[in-house]
């Protein structure tokens, strides 16, 4: 097989994708034969890392070292570095001055960083919309999971009655900037309203909505946005946690160990401030340098380009999909409503098998199953709350997408679902794989 692609000398036209991505040139095996280019649909997994993002990361390289450590010179660069990153950050999500940046290892991370400061007499409210992320961490507190209502406009009015009932001394609405299943985008600034009118803070998982949409920190009056590197075009192992110190400076370090500590005796530890206080051991770099370089790259190409390019490919697809029998994206809110460059498709066929035939049959990666969302999949496909997890079928796309790839896709989709596949396919650790598989494995893999 040939090597990994490179980034030098690519073409990038404007009318096909707004940033060149590593792996855009990339062939890879089918299992009927010879090979196609392969068609990247599975961004709000995991995107391609931007070519920009991967230069600085190599430019870096060199001058790696240990960081607010060492008395080398490379250490003084890779410390400048870090600092660089986080206020690079601070610039792309709209920062307030005092808001702390912690660098985390993905949105999971922060938002489980987040749940370990909050104040013992807290109440946290989410809709039961969200990702297992901004489910699961928040269990050890008074968690309410409110009712998602038909239409996006209801959701300020379900916060306030809920908020009016409250009588703990905190309360924080954890809630994402849009939900990964069908990139439905929620009024984040209507529940900053409410949320202000009752004295409660808020969390945005931006996980999903930061490749794709602006965010203010400032302007919105949130107090809290988390998101990762991998989802952000750079998948280098980090994420972030940006916002207010207060909460995380009084708490115990979320990850204790140098870095974190100012004085330690055998009984006794002196914590130092946040971002310091929660980011124990060396920190990852990298991963730091990779997401600002992203955050630089999406704040050239600038919001307003980034939103026409995903409402194009979002009108794009909806059109080609509506051609084929059988296939309903699902949605969570009744009518017409903003969405990011994600489709969730109920099918005629079983999602896992045509998941297994467009990747090995057609080179064309999407995703299939329940998203780490089980409550949203059961709600969208009629099942009881306990009842089986559905599996569906995702296609995502961003900066790196074109035309082209929804065709792809689209064309790949109606062949499988008229003819079937075209191959033998086996479940093999849960997934649907070819058998046999002739495919031969890069060197690497």
């Amino acid at each position: 097989m040939s090597s990994a692609p490179s980034c030098v000398d690519r073409p990038v036209s404007a009318d096909r994708s707004l940033l060149a991505v590593v792996g855009a040139d990339l062939d890879v095996p089918l299992v009927t034969g010879g090979t196609h280019r392969f068609v990247h649909l599975d961004y709000a997994a995991s995107a391609p890392a931007l070519c920009s993002v991967v230069e600085a990361v190599q430019q870096h390289l060199p001058w790696y070292s240990s960081v607010h450590r060492g008395a080398g010179f490379t250490s003084a660069v890779s410390s400048e570095a870090l600092e660089s990153a986080r206020a690079d950050i601070r610039v792309f999500v709209g920062g307030r001055a005092d808001d702390v940046v912690v660098f985390t290892r993905n949105t999971t991370d922060a938002l489980n960083l987040l749940a370990s400061v909050i104040p013992p007499d807290t109440t946290v409210l989410t809709l039961d919309i969200e990702h297992h992320a901004n489910l699961l961490p928040w269990r050890q507190a008074t968690v309410r999971h409110l009712p998602t209502p038909a239409t996006a406009d209801e959701i300020p009015a379900v916060f306030r009655a809920a908020l009016a009932d409250i009588q703990t001394a905190h309360t924080l609405i954890a809630i994402t900037g849009a939900t990964n299943v069908t990139g439905e985008v929620l009024p984040i600034a209507d529940i900053v309203d409410v949320a202000r009118q009752y004295g409660a803070r808020v969390a945005v998982d931006a996980a999903q909505l930061a490749p794709h949409r602006a965010i203010d920190i400032d302007a919105l009056g949130v107090d809290y946005v988390v998101f990762s590197g991998h989802k952000l075009y750079a998948p280098f192992g980090a994420g972030v946690l940006v916002g207010r110190p207060d909460w995380l400076d009084l708490a115990d370090p979320y990850l204790a160990g140098g870095g974190a500590v100012g004085n330690v005796s055998i009984e006794h530890a002196e914590w130092l401030l946040s971002p310091a206080r929660h980011e124990g051991g060396t920190p990852n770099l990298l991963g730091a340098i990779a997401i600002a370089a992203a955050c630089r790259a999406l704040i050239d190409v600038g919001t307003t380009a980034i939103q026409q390019h995903d409402h194009a490919l979002t009108a794009h697809l909806d059109r080609r999909l509506a051609a084929i029998d059988g296939v309903q994206v699902v949605t969570v809110f009744d009518g017409e409503h903003d969405r990011i460059g994600i489709a969730t498709l109920a099918l005629p066929q079983p999602a896992a098998v045509v998941a297994a035939a467009l990747s090995a049959e057609h080179g064309i990666g999407t995703r299939d199953g329940a998203f780490c969302a089980h409550p949203l999949m059961r709600r969208l496909f009629g099942q009881t709350p306990l009842g089986p997890v559905p599996n569906a079928l995702r296609v995502s796309f961003g900066v790196g997408s074109t035309v082209a790839d929804l065709d792809d896709f689209a064309d790949a989709l109606t062949s499988i679902l008229s003819d079937g596949p075209q191959w033998t396919y086996a479940l093999e650790r849960g997934r649907l794989v070819p058998s046999p598989d002739p495919r031969p494995r890069p060197v690497s893999a």
